[in-house]
């Protein structure tokens, strides 16, 4: 008998979600080489099949395999790698290039969640947030 996850209420419209979700970076990026895909597919249908409606993943992923790999998804941007190193970005132009590239790796025209994986220090986090709900919605400056 397959056991069930725990749902939680979000706010006050009648809205639930998984009470835990599953963090996807482990599949194709860190913490050792990447995972078997077919294995992997095989995690997230006992996921969802077991109540999880949350699977975490982010562009720096792979980078990029786990968005792929996933479909449409909630996604978390703010990281990048820059000749091997990674670096933060959350100035206008990356939120901006960062939604529109996952977009296009996702194959999909709207992110359900689309949220900050990193602050970045040099950009005032109310920047970063405006261009992000825009970015969410599909409209820009």
């Amino acid at each position: 008998m397959e056991a069930k996850v725990r749902r939680i209420k979000l706010g006050t419209q009648g809205l639930e979600a998984s009470a835990e979700g599953l963090g996807c970076m482990s599949m194709s990026a860190f913490y050792g080489p990447p995972k078997p895909e077919p294995e992997m597919i095989n995690l997230i249908h006992h996921a969802i099949n077991s109540g999880v409606t949350f699977l975490d993943t982010s562009d720096v992923y792979g980078p990029h395999a786990n968005e792929i790999l996933l479909g449409k998804l909630a996604t978390k941007f703010g990281a990048c790698f820059v000749d091997g190193k990674m670096e933060i970005g959350g100035g206008p132009a990356y939120v901006r290039a960062a939604c529109e590239a996952s977009l296009k790796r996702l194959r999909w025209d709207c992110i359900d969640l689309y949220h900050l994986h990193r602050v970045d220090t040099k950009v005032p986090i109310e920047i970063t947030i405006t261009f992000t709900v825009y970015a969410r919605i599909g409209e820009f400056f």
